[in-house]
Protein backbone atom coordinates (compact mmCIF):
# COMPACT_ATOMS: atom_id res chain seq x y z
CA UNK A 1 0.00 0.00 0.00
CA UNK A 2 1.47 3.37 -1.08
CA UNK A 3 2.01 5.68 1.82
CA UNK A 4 -0.16 8.92 2.23
CA UNK A 5 2.08 12.30 1.24
CA UNK A 6 2.17 13.22 5.14
CA UNK A 7 3.48 9.77 5.66
CA UNK A 8 6.50 10.65 3.44
CA UNK A 9 9.64 12.33 3.75
CA UNK A 10 11.62 13.31 0.87
CA UNK A 11 15.10 14.54 1.54
CA UNK A 12 17.09 17.92 0.18
CA UNK A 13 20.12 17.11 -2.14
CA UNK A 14 22.73 19.24 -3.35
CA UNK A 15 22.04 21.06 -6.60
CA UNK A 16 25.45 20.31 -7.36
CA UNK A 17 27.61 23.91 -8.29
CA UNK A 18 25.18 26.43 -7.29
CA UNK A 19 25.70 25.80 -3.61
CA UNK A 20 21.50 25.21 -2.97
CA UNK A 21 19.58 22.36 -2.14
CA UNK A 22 16.96 20.43 -3.99
CA UNK A 23 14.44 18.12 -3.14
CA UNK A 24 15.28 14.81 -4.59
CA UNK A 25 12.12 14.12 -6.27
CA UNK A 26 11.37 17.49 -8.04
CA UNK A 27 7.55 18.18 -8.87
CA UNK A 28 6.78 18.80 -12.57
CA UNK A 29 3.68 21.21 -13.46
CA UNK A 30 3.46 20.72 -17.13
CA UNK A 31 -0.41 18.97 -17.05
CA UNK A 32 -1.49 22.09 -15.15
CA UNK A 33 -4.33 23.84 -17.29
CA UNK A 34 -3.50 21.65 -20.33
CA UNK A 35 -6.05 20.50 -22.33
CA UNK A 36 -6.41 17.20 -24.02
CA UNK A 37 -7.65 16.25 -27.88
CA UNK A 38 -10.98 16.57 -26.40
CA UNK A 39 -10.84 20.44 -25.47
CA UNK A 40 -11.09 19.07 -21.68
CA UNK A 41 -8.59 20.46 -19.28
CA UNK A 42 -6.53 17.55 -18.07
CA UNK A 43 -5.72 19.49 -14.28
CA UNK A 44 -7.61 22.32 -13.58
CA UNK A 45 -6.68 25.08 -10.48
CA UNK A 46 -8.44 23.06 -7.49
CA UNK A 47 -6.61 19.51 -8.37
CA UNK A 48 -3.43 21.87 -9.37
CA UNK A 49 -3.92 23.05 -5.28
CA UNK A 50 -4.29 19.64 -3.72
CA UNK A 51 -1.04 18.35 -6.37
CA UNK A 52 0.71 21.29 -4.54
CA UNK A 53 -0.44 20.28 -0.92
CA UNK A 54 0.45 17.17 -1.44
CA UNK A 55 3.67 17.33 -2.34
CA UNK A 56 4.33 19.88 0.34
CA UNK A 57 3.06 17.54 2.99
CA UNK A 58 5.63 15.36 1.75
CA UNK A 59 8.55 17.19 2.36
CA UNK A 60 8.87 18.17 -1.23
CA UNK A 61 9.89 22.14 -2.12
CA UNK A 62 11.03 22.26 -5.20
CA UNK A 63 7.92 23.30 -7.98
CA UNK A 64 8.89 23.62 -11.88
CA UNK A 65 6.57 25.35 -14.51
CA UNK A 66 7.32 26.49 -17.85
CA UNK A 67 5.91 30.13 -19.23
CA UNK A 68 3.73 27.64 -22.23
CA UNK A 69 2.32 25.30 -19.49
CA UNK A 70 -1.06 25.72 -19.95
CA UNK A 71 -0.80 28.78 -21.66
CA UNK A 72 0.34 30.85 -18.40
CA UNK A 73 -2.24 28.92 -15.75
CA UNK A 74 0.53 26.92 -14.17
CA UNK A 75 2.17 30.18 -13.41
CA UNK A 76 -0.89 31.61 -12.15
CA UNK A 77 -2.33 28.65 -10.05
CA UNK A 78 1.87 28.07 -8.71
CA UNK A 79 1.84 32.16 -7.75
CA UNK A 80 -2.08 32.00 -5.85
CA UNK A 81 -0.64 28.80 -3.93
CA UNK A 82 2.41 30.31 -3.08
CA UNK A 83 0.88 33.57 -1.83
CA UNK A 84 -0.34 31.85 1.32
CA UNK A 85 3.40 30.55 2.32
CA UNK A 86 6.69 31.92 2.76
CA UNK A 87 8.03 32.28 -0.57
CA UNK A 88 11.71 31.70 1.12
CA UNK A 89 11.14 27.97 1.48
CA UNK A 90 10.43 26.89 -1.95
CA UNK A 91 12.33 26.45 -5.32
CA UNK A 92 10.82 27.52 -8.58
CA UNK A 93 11.63 27.05 -11.61
CA UNK A 94 10.67 28.70 -14.62
CA UNK A 95 11.79 28.22 -18.48
CA UNK A 96 11.66 30.56 -21.60
CA UNK A 97 11.72 29.44 -25.05
CA UNK A 98 7.87 28.54 -27.13
CA UNK A 99 6.00 30.93 -29.49
CA UNK A 100 3.54 32.36 -27.48
CA UNK A 101 1.87 34.89 -30.11
CA UNK A 102 0.91 33.52 -33.18
CA UNK A 103 2.38 35.62 -36.33
CA UNK A 104 5.40 36.92 -34.30
CA UNK A 105 8.39 35.14 -34.43
CA UNK A 106 10.14 37.09 -32.17
CA UNK A 107 7.95 35.80 -29.94
CA UNK A 108 9.87 32.28 -30.43
CA UNK A 109 13.46 31.46 -28.94
CA UNK A 110 15.66 32.88 -26.61
CA UNK A 111 16.76 36.54 -28.24
CA UNK A 112 16.94 39.16 -25.68
CA UNK A 113 13.73 41.21 -26.66
CA UNK A 114 11.63 37.78 -25.69
CA UNK A 115 13.62 36.93 -23.04
CA UNK A 116 12.88 40.38 -21.35
CA UNK A 117 9.68 40.54 -22.16
CA UNK A 118 8.56 37.28 -20.80
CA UNK A 119 10.92 37.20 -17.86
CA UNK A 120 8.83 40.22 -16.42
CA UNK A 121 5.43 38.75 -17.77
CA UNK A 122 6.35 34.88 -15.70
CA UNK A 123 7.30 36.60 -12.24
CA UNK A 124 4.15 38.60 -12.49
CA UNK A 125 1.96 35.80 -13.13
CA UNK A 126 3.91 33.52 -10.22
CA UNK A 127 3.56 36.80 -8.03
CA UNK A 128 7.16 36.79 -7.19
CA UNK A 129 10.27 39.30 -7.85
CA UNK A 130 12.66 36.17 -8.89
CA UNK A 131 12.60 32.76 -10.24
CA UNK A 132 15.53 30.49 -8.63
CA UNK A 133 16.28 28.61 -11.69
CA UNK A 134 15.46 30.02 -15.24
CA UNK A 135 15.64 27.34 -18.15
CA UNK A 136 16.08 27.80 -21.81
CA UNK A 137 13.35 25.34 -22.79
CA UNK A 138 15.31 24.65 -25.98
CA UNK A 139 18.18 25.29 -27.78
CA UNK A 140 17.81 28.42 -30.08
CA UNK A 141 20.82 28.09 -32.63
CA UNK A 142 19.28 31.68 -34.51
CA UNK A 143 20.63 33.68 -31.32
CA UNK A 144 23.90 33.62 -30.72
CA UNK A 145 25.70 32.50 -27.82
CA UNK A 146 27.46 35.48 -26.78
CA UNK A 147 23.73 37.23 -26.84
CA UNK A 148 22.38 34.46 -25.40
CA UNK A 149 24.55 34.57 -21.81
CA UNK A 150 24.99 38.44 -21.89
CA UNK A 151 20.98 38.11 -21.52
CA UNK A 152 20.56 35.69 -19.16
CA UNK A 153 23.77 37.18 -17.05
CA UNK A 154 21.66 40.72 -16.92
CA UNK A 155 18.59 39.04 -15.42
CA UNK A 156 21.00 37.32 -12.59
CA UNK A 157 22.54 40.66 -11.65
CA UNK A 158 19.15 42.00 -11.84
CA UNK A 159 17.88 40.02 -9.03
CA UNK A 160 15.07 38.54 -11.04
CA UNK A 161 16.92 35.23 -11.39
CA UNK A 162 19.19 33.46 -9.37
CA UNK A 163 20.44 30.36 -11.22
CA UNK A 164 20.42 29.42 -14.98
CA UNK A 165 19.76 26.36 -16.71
CA UNK A 166 19.25 24.29 -19.68
CA UNK A 167 16.25 22.31 -20.42
CA UNK A 168 16.77 20.33 -23.73
CA UNK A 169 15.10 17.52 -26.07
CA UNK A 170 18.71 16.79 -28.31
CA UNK A 171 21.43 16.26 -26.02
CA UNK A 172 24.01 18.93 -27.23
CA UNK A 173 27.09 19.28 -24.32
CA UNK A 174 29.36 20.65 -26.93
CA UNK A 175 26.42 24.10 -27.07
CA UNK A 176 25.91 24.49 -23.54
CA UNK A 177 30.18 23.75 -22.70
CA UNK A 178 30.69 26.61 -25.42
CA UNK A 179 28.19 28.75 -23.79
CA UNK A 180 29.58 28.58 -20.42
CA UNK A 181 33.13 28.94 -21.50
CA UNK A 182 31.83 32.34 -23.23
CA UNK A 183 30.07 33.08 -19.69
CA UNK A 184 32.83 32.49 -17.68
CA UNK A 185 35.15 34.50 -19.99
CA UNK A 186 33.09 37.38 -19.81
CA UNK A 187 32.46 37.23 -15.75
CA UNK A 188 28.78 36.48 -16.54
CA UNK A 189 26.75 33.76 -15.03
CA UNK A 190 27.31 30.17 -16.52
CA UNK A 191 24.32 27.63 -16.73
CA UNK A 192 24.29 25.38 -13.38
CA UNK A 193 21.19 23.30 -14.11
CA UNK A 194 20.53 20.61 -17.23
CA UNK A 195 17.17 18.87 -17.31
CA UNK A 196 17.16 16.16 -20.43
CA UNK A 197 14.98 13.25 -21.41
CA UNK A 198 16.44 10.16 -19.38
CA UNK A 199 14.38 7.15 -18.11
CA UNK A 200 15.23 3.58 -18.48
CA UNK A 201 14.41 3.21 -22.10
CA UNK A 202 15.66 6.69 -23.00
CA UNK A 203 19.44 6.58 -22.58
CA UNK A 204 20.92 8.86 -25.07
CA UNK A 205 22.61 11.01 -22.25
CA UNK A 206 24.38 8.73 -21.38
CA UNK A 207 26.98 9.40 -24.14
CA UNK A 208 29.07 12.41 -23.38
CA UNK A 209 26.37 14.77 -21.81
CA UNK A 210 26.09 13.13 -18.97
CA UNK A 211 29.65 12.96 -18.32
CA UNK A 212 30.39 16.15 -19.28
CA UNK A 213 28.00 17.40 -16.14
CA UNK A 214 29.53 15.38 -13.85
CA UNK A 215 32.91 16.92 -15.04
CA UNK A 216 31.84 19.94 -14.54
CA UNK A 217 29.74 20.21 -11.44
CA UNK A 218 26.30 20.72 -13.35
CA UNK A 219 23.08 19.39 -11.85
CA UNK A 220 20.90 17.03 -13.95
CA UNK A 221 17.17 17.12 -13.23
CA UNK A 222 15.75 14.79 -15.75
CA UNK A 223 12.47 14.82 -17.34
CA UNK A 224 10.12 12.15 -18.41
CA UNK A 225 11.43 9.41 -15.81
CA UNK A 226 8.61 7.46 -16.18
CA UNK A 227 9.08 7.63 -20.58
CA UNK A 228 5.47 9.02 -21.19
CA UNK A 229 3.68 6.48 -19.13
CA UNK A 230 5.36 3.85 -20.89
CA UNK A 231 7.01 2.27 -17.97
CA UNK A 232 4.31 2.09 -15.54
CA UNK A 233 3.16 -0.80 -16.81
CA UNK A 234 0.16 0.88 -18.38
CA UNK A 235 1.11 -1.25 -21.72
CA UNK A 236 1.00 -5.19 -22.90
CA UNK A 237 3.04 -6.23 -26.12
CA UNK A 238 0.42 -8.38 -26.65
CA UNK A 239 -2.33 -6.45 -26.21
CA UNK A 240 -3.96 -3.82 -28.73
CA UNK A 241 -3.86 0.19 -27.42
CA UNK A 242 -7.58 1.25 -25.68
CA UNK A 243 -9.64 2.92 -28.36
CA UNK A 244 -9.96 5.81 -26.29
CA UNK A 245 -6.39 5.57 -25.05
CA UNK A 246 -4.35 9.40 -25.86
CA UNK A 247 -1.50 7.51 -27.77
CA UNK A 248 -3.71 5.20 -29.52
CA UNK A 249 -3.46 7.55 -33.20
CA UNK A 250 0.18 8.26 -31.78
CA UNK A 251 2.88 6.85 -34.50
CA UNK A 252 5.70 8.54 -33.25
CA UNK A 253 5.21 7.21 -29.01
CA UNK A 254 4.37 3.62 -31.03
CA UNK A 255 7.40 3.68 -32.72
CA UNK A 256 9.58 5.55 -30.11
CA UNK A 257 8.31 3.16 -27.05
CA UNK A 258 6.12 0.25 -28.15
CA UNK A 259 9.53 -1.64 -29.29
CA UNK A 260 10.18 -5.41 -28.60
CA UNK A 261 13.65 -4.26 -27.35
CA UNK A 262 11.56 -1.23 -24.49
CA UNK A 263 9.15 -4.54 -23.71
CA UNK A 264 12.03 -6.85 -22.80
CA UNK A 265 13.35 -3.69 -20.81
CA UNK A 266 9.79 -3.44 -19.27
CA UNK A 267 10.00 -7.44 -18.39
CA UNK A 268 12.84 -6.78 -16.02
CA UNK A 269 11.47 -3.88 -14.52
CA UNK A 270 8.25 -6.13 -13.87
CA UNK A 271 10.97 -8.59 -12.22
CA UNK A 272 12.94 -6.47 -9.79
CA UNK A 273 9.09 -4.94 -9.16
CA UNK A 274 7.60 -8.09 -7.91
CA UNK A 275 11.15 -8.03 -5.64
CA UNK A 276 10.77 -5.61 -4.43
CA UNK A 277 7.35 -5.49 -3.31
CA UNK A 278 6.83 -1.75 -5.75
CA UNK A 279 4.63 -0.75 -8.61
CA UNK A 280 7.59 -0.67 -11.85
CA UNK A 281 6.83 3.26 -11.85
CA UNK A 282 8.36 3.34 -8.06
CA UNK A 283 11.19 0.92 -9.31
CA UNK A 284 12.14 2.91 -13.04
CA UNK A 285 12.53 6.19 -10.42
CA UNK A 286 14.55 4.41 -7.56
CA UNK A 287 16.85 3.29 -10.32
CA UNK A 288 17.08 6.67 -12.56
CA UNK A 289 17.56 8.85 -8.67
CA UNK A 290 20.55 6.69 -7.69
CA UNK A 291 22.28 7.15 -11.65
CA UNK A 292 25.70 8.68 -11.22
CA UNK A 293 25.47 12.24 -12.24
CA UNK A 294 21.58 12.57 -11.34
CA UNK A 295 20.58 15.14 -8.94
CA UNK A 296 17.24 15.05 -9.02
CA UNK A 297 14.20 13.02 -11.37
CA UNK A 298 10.89 15.82 -12.12
CA UNK A 299 8.06 13.70 -11.29
CA UNK A 300 4.54 14.49 -12.32
CA UNK A 301 1.16 13.12 -11.96
CA UNK A 302 -2.61 13.35 -12.43
CA UNK A 303 -4.47 12.81 -9.42
CA UNK A 304 -2.54 12.87 -5.55
CA UNK A 305 -2.82 8.76 -5.36
CA UNK A 306 -0.24 8.70 -8.33
CA UNK A 307 1.39 11.69 -6.90
CA UNK A 308 1.89 9.39 -4.11
CA UNK A 309 2.87 6.38 -5.40
CA UNK A 310 5.80 8.34 -7.59
CA UNK A 311 6.88 9.91 -4.29
CA UNK A 312 6.78 6.85 -2.25
CA UNK A 313 9.77 5.45 -4.64
CA UNK A 314 12.47 7.76 -2.92
CA UNK A 315 11.82 4.83 -0.11
CA UNK A 316 12.77 1.96 -2.50
CA UNK A 317 16.14 0.42 -1.66
CA UNK A 318 17.35 -1.62 -5.15
CA UNK A 319 20.53 -3.80 -4.72
CA UNK A 320 23.28 -3.31 -6.65
CA UNK A 321 22.89 -6.67 -8.72
CA UNK A 322 18.74 -5.11 -9.60
CA UNK A 323 20.17 -1.67 -10.76
CA UNK A 324 22.69 -3.44 -12.92
CA UNK A 325 19.89 -5.93 -14.75
CA UNK A 326 17.82 -3.09 -15.27
CA UNK A 327 20.85 -1.06 -16.59
CA UNK A 328 22.07 -3.86 -18.70
CA UNK A 329 18.70 -4.59 -19.81
CA UNK A 330 18.59 -2.15 -22.94
CA UNK A 331 21.99 -2.89 -24.27
CA UNK A 332 24.11 0.24 -25.49
CA UNK A 333 26.80 1.64 -26.23
CA UNK A 334 25.81 4.62 -24.43
CA UNK A 335 29.23 5.73 -22.55
CA UNK A 336 31.51 7.33 -24.30
CA UNK A 337 29.02 7.88 -27.41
Amino acid sequence: MTPAPADLDLEFVSLDGTGIHTSELQFGTWRFGKENESGDVEIGEERAHELLDAYEAAGGRYIDTADVYGGGESEEWIGDWLADRDRERYTVASKIYWQIRDGDPNSLGTNRKNIRHRIEALLDRLGTDYVDVLYIHRWDDATDARELMKTLNGLVESGRVHYLGASTHRPNAWKVARANEIARAEGWEPFSVLQPRYNLVDREIEGDYLEFARTQGLAVCPWSPLGQGFLTGKYDRDEDLPEDSKIAGSSRFQESYLTPENFDVHDELDAVADEVDASPAQVALAWLSHRDGVTAPIVGARTVDQLAENLASAAIDLSDEQVERLTVAKPGPYEGL
